[in-house]
């Protein structure tokens, strides 16, 4: 069994994956535009473009993720994603990059768990933990 989290951007799927493919080289495996689905009726004029499903990869994980209702109001409260890093400078690197333009919660520090660790919510409102096992 597996449990794959499932993003919905609300009308920024695309941005998001172009920046999750920088940041943290994030592959993306598939791609479906709302005008692409085989029930033609779900597509309108105002969501034609927009993602209605991706999958990507981050390390050995599939994340999925869509446009969803293209309602602008994106909501990613009660959860976070968390990278283990192979080393410190992979962590700051990572942490670095998804911080650009989001906001820090907690800045990398030691804690009593792992050597670097860190949590912030990236411009899209996801949030992210960072951290390197021990």
């Amino acid at each position: 069994m597996q449990v794959q989290p499932y993003l919905f951007f609300d009308g920024r799927c695309e941005e998001a994956l172009e920046f999750y493919k920088k940041a943290i080289g994030a592959k993306v495996d598939m791609l479906m535009r709302w005008k692409d689905s085989p029930d033609k009726s779900m597509a309108t004029p105002a969501n034609a473009d927009k993602v209605m499903h991706a999958s990507f990869q981050i390390g050995d994980t599939t994340v999925m993720a869509s446009d969803g209702r293209n309602e602008g109001k994106p909501n990613f409260h009660g959860f976070a994603l968390s990278i283990a890093a192979r080393n410190e400078a992979e962590a700051d690197k990572m942490f670095a990059a998804l911080g650009e333009g989001g906001q820090v919660t907690m800045p990398m520090t030691k804690t009593f768990f792992s050597p670097r660790f860190g949590m912030l919510a990236d411009k899209f409102g996801v949030g992210w933990m960072i951290l390197v096992a021990q």
